[in-house]
Order: structure tokens, then sequence, then C-alpha cells
């Protein structure tokens, strides 16, 4: 070595001088997905995100720095410390080495601020503080804010990162999780609206509390959501993971998250939520009564050519008839998609979430059949499946919590009937919503545009007002069903549907429906469309100044009389 080192040319001493100049190489990070190489500070220009997609993990600080307006954050418990309560072998100095390297006293960040305008608590939980472990510390501040909020009348935003309970405060820790879920109970039993995005990872005790109970569950694509982690998983089954288990695409197919939101985009969706969700504060001193709507409820329907009640079955099916989706997308703006039943899957059948109807917020459902052959499998024919109608009833639960009405858009050959959906409780799942819907506080209108085939029809229809277009049906059974189960003969489908009295006319009468709205032609649902938008506009606000209780009482005295004034008894 000595002898190498003699044959070494010397710098002049200006070469030294400049090569000590030269700033030190940037640190840069491997992206797991791509392996490309960004620099600190590329990382931060791009939000911490790779051009791949790849959400690396973003420090809090930096992460509040770019979620909310600026100036606007105050922070909460900032120098709140926790001990050592079990005396856990070199916790203390592990702490003390976390603190110096990111910066933060603990493994969560509380305060308040604004997001596009909209006052909010917020906490933020820290990757880089023992991966936001949740210890006594972390589940006192995360209690205090949802106090607080709850006292001073502010939803929550919160975003989690953890492995979970913290390891090294033991029994302690386990018991932040129950007393976190009293906080958020307490703050959704106050009518407040408390918003979650899920970060890469959210694991453990975090996930099974205030994690997954948040009226609204957003997360980033690829994060890591799930109770147990992947290793302990594997351990247990002795069995390799599929790839995208526990993944947060992984969770939204399977019912738990209501939407993957990049990064870029949160901001916006948040500042959306908020305003729609501070609708009712902001306006609470206009009554609905003082809303400008025009309606034309009493209009006559025009003259039309006679179609057969067969006839009108069969345009009720027509290939070019608008889907729910159609609807949505033109009579209501902003809308946002909200996903699963919290308990198994996301059915696609059923398109559900919040948007505006004008100047007022409501939540809308749609049973959605798709367009083509490939979307009409993915949307299983707009056959829906338990957790389709579970979903729906989420929906509608929130919506009466934020005293916000509902509108349904029915068209269905009815529920799907196969092994997957009796297994899951198809008719449980329908029965819970007939019983649910029917005392609902807030106003439900449900209208039909297409099929309405039986109980798959009705769990969303148990209506303050029931709406049915000219060329729609609504039956205890399809005529086809009708034909073959009495007569044993499907060609007799023409005299079941004479016999069912199922065409919008006929349930008119009945006094099954309110309305009846004209198809003056099959191929311009335009007018359809404006129409549907003024009566929505006129009606909704007649039933919303009608209190809570009286809204569940119109609706179980329209239902009640079905039967006794018909001549059935």
């Amino acid at each position: 070595m000595q002898l190498n080192n003699l044959f070494k040319r010397s710098k002049p001493a200006e070469e030294n001088k400049e090569a000590q100049a030269q700033p030190a190489p940037e640190p840069t990070k491997s992206c797991p997905r791509c392996q490309a190489e960004l620099t600190t500070s590329q990382l931060e220009a791009q939000h911490y995100v790779c051009s791949c997609g790849y959400h690396f993990r973003m420090p809090a600080r930096k992460r509040l720095m770019e979620l909310v307006d600026e100036g606007s954050f105050w922070e909460l418990d900032s120098d709140m410390r926790g001990g050592d309560p079990i005396h856990f072998t070199n916790y203390e100095a592990k702490k003390e080495k976390l603190r110096a390297s990111s910066g933060e006293n603990e493994g969560v960040i509380c305060g308040t601020a604004s997001i596009g305008g909209q006052k909010c608590a917020i906490f933020v939980m820290e990757p880089y503080f023992m991966m936001g472990s949740m210890g006594c510390v972390v589940g006192e501040k995360v209690t205090r804010l949802f106090e607080f909020a709850t006292h001073n009348n502010l939803p929550v935003v919160g975003y989690t990162v953890s492995g979970g309970a913290r390891m090294q405060e033991g029994i302690l820790s386990l018991m932040q999780m129950a007393k976190t879920s009293g906080a958020v109970k307490m703050h959704s039993d106050a009518g407040l609206l408390y918003i979650v995005v899920l970060t890469d990872p959210t694991t453990g005790g975090v996930t099974a509390s205030y994690a997954m109970e948040a009226d609204i569950i957003l997360s980033e694509p690829g994060a890591l959501i799930g109770f147990a982690g992947p290793r302990v998983i594997e351990q247990t089954i002795r069995k390799k993971l599929p790839n995208g288990f526990q993944r947060a695409e992984f969770q939204v197919e399977h019912g738990f998250v209501d939407a993957i939101v990049p990064r870029e985009e949160q901001q916006d969706m948040l500042t959306k939520l908020l305003k729609i969700h501070a609708w009712k504060e902001v306006n609470e001193t206009v009554t609905w009564e003082q809303q400008s709507y025009v309606a034309s409820e009493d209009a006559e329907l025009p003259e039309t050519k006679p179609m057969t009640a067969y006839e009108r079955v069969q345009a009720s099916r027509a290939s070019g008839r608008p889907t729910g989706a159609d609807y949505i997308r033109t009579i209501f703006h902003d809308f946002i998609e909200l996903h699963g039943d919290r308990r198994f899957a996301d059915d696609s059948a059923i398109v559900a979430g919040v948007a505006w109807l004008r100047d007022m917020p409501v939540t809308v459902i749609a049973i959605e059949k798709g367009k083509d052959l490939t979307e009409r499998f993915k949307r299983n024919f707009g056959s829906p499946m338990p957790e389709g109608y579970r979903k729906a009833l989420r929906l509608m639960k929130q919506a009466e919590k934020f005293h916000r009405p509902v509108v349904c858009f029915v068209d269905t050959a009815g529920a799907s009937c196969d092994m997957g959906a009796e297994e899951r409780g198809q008719g449980q799942a329908i029965a819970e919503n007939l019983m649910e819907m029917m005392w609902l506080k807030t106003p439900i209108v449900s209208v039909m545009v297409g099929q309405g085939g039986s109980g798959g029809a009705l769990a969303l229809s148990v209506a303050n007002e029931v709406w049915m277009e000219e060329n729609a049906w609504y039956s205890v059974i399809s005529p086809e069903g009708c034909a073959s189960i009495l007569w044993k003969d499907s060609n007799k489908v023409h005299e079941a549907c004479d016999c069912l009295h199922l065409t919008a006319a006929d349930l008119l009468e009945l006094g099954v429906i309110d309305m009846v709205l004209p198809e003056e032609d099959p191929k311009d649902f335009s007018p359809i469309f404006q129409s549907l938008e003024v009566q929505l506009a006129h009606k909704l606000p007649q039933l919303m100044v009608l209190s809570p209780e009286d809204v569940a009482q119109q609706r179980y005295a329209k239902f009640r009389k079905f039967g006794t004034l018909n001549g059935a008894i």
C-alpha cells in the first residue's frame, strides 16, 4: 500500500483547492418500481412522486406545506412528548435519535388549517418517527384533536401512515385504539365530517381504529393497507401472498376505500369534499323556501302514439336508452363517486356518490347496466349484488347524517340471483334497505328510468317521491317470469304485460308512483334530462323544509296505504 502511494502524482495546490470547493453530490433515492434515481430536490419538486407514478413516503411537515392554504396552519400540542411507561430497553435513546433525524417530537402533527378556503382540523402522521406507530402521545394528540374539532364544530382531515400500535409502550399503546375511536364517534355523533387519506403503509392498530372510521376514506395509489402486515400473514399461512394483496387498489375492489387519489389531486379533492359538506353551515340562514326554482309539476302529458304494455317493456330495454351514469353526468355537476360497502366488495352495478344539483348538495345513487357488452359484463347487466345494496345504504345513512337529500335512478331487471349473491345474503341486504330507507330522516326521490324488476328495484325505491319515465316498467316479477310460472308458456309474455299492470300509467292510477315523465322522442332524452333537473330542483326543497321526523313519517304513510285503498282489502 505504501509503495502504491509513493507513485501517485500529487495534485497541485490549486487543484486541491478546487476539489475541496466543489459541493458534495446531492443524496438520491432509487424508485422501487422503475429503479430511477431521484435527488432530494427532484423529489420535493415532484411532490415525492416518481415519473412512473410511485408515491414515496412524504415527511409530515412537507405534506402540510403543500396541502393547506399558505399561512393557515396553527399547530396544537406541538411540545407534547411521551415517556417510557413500561421501561422498554433503549426506548428513550431511540426516540431521542429519531427526534434529531426527523425534526419532530412525535409521530403525528395536529392543528387547524384551511384547505381551498375550507377550515378544518387536521392531523398528519410522520413516517420518519417510528413509522408513525401509535403510542400514548400519538393517541392523545389525535384524541385531543377530535375533541377540539367537536367543540369547535370543525371537520377533520387526517393522513395516516403507521406500522400499528407501538410495542415499546405495551398494553397502553393498545388502549389508544379504543380511546381514539371514542373521540371519533363523539365527533361523528355531532354530525361532523371526517375524511382520512391512507398512505403507505397504514397497518395494525391504526387501521383497526381511526384510519377506518371516517365518513370518507381515500387512499394514495399503491399504499399498503391492512391489519396484519404481509410478513405476518405469510409466516402464518406459510404461503407467498399474490401481487397487489392489501394494496390500495385491492382495498377499493374489496369495498374498504372510497377512492384512490394521486397526490397532486388531493388538495382539489379535499376542497370539493369539504365544500359540499359545509353547505348546510354556509346556508344555514337561507331556508329552502327562499330558493327560486320553477317547476312544471302539474303539466299535462302530451299526446303520444298509443303503445301496448309489451311495447313499453321492449322500449325500456332498448340499447340506446340512457344509463344511470348518463343521468348523473347530465343533471348534476362535480359528481364524486364513492366506492364500497365496507364489508366485502365494491359492486359496479351501483354507482353512488355526492354531487351538486344546481346549488344544493345531494347524494346520488344509480343502477348502471353499461353501454356495450364488455361493460355490461363488468356491471353484471345492472343486477346488483348484496354489496351494491349495502354500498347504497351506507351512502344513504351518510346523507342522513349530513341532512342531504338522496336521488336514486333505478333500472334493473332484478337483483343478482347467482350463488355468490345468495352466499353473501342477497335477501338480507334488500330487507335491510327496505327497513332503513323507510325511516331515513332525509328526503329520498327515486326515478324509474328503465326496468323496475321486483325487490331489486324496490330496494332503491322506498322513497318520499317515486317518479317514472313513460316507457319504464315496475313489477313484482318480470313479464317473462310471470308467463313461465303461471302459464308455463313463454309465448304468453304479451298477456303477462297486460295482466301485471306494470306501465307508468297503470302505476300512477294505482297510486304507486307520483309522476310520469313523458317520452316524446325515443331517440332524444334531453327533454327528460331537463325536466328531471327542474322537477328535482323544485321537489327537494319542498321536502327539505319538513322536519327529519316528518320526512320519515310522510314516507311511511305513503307506503302504509298500499293494499288498503286499491280494492285489495
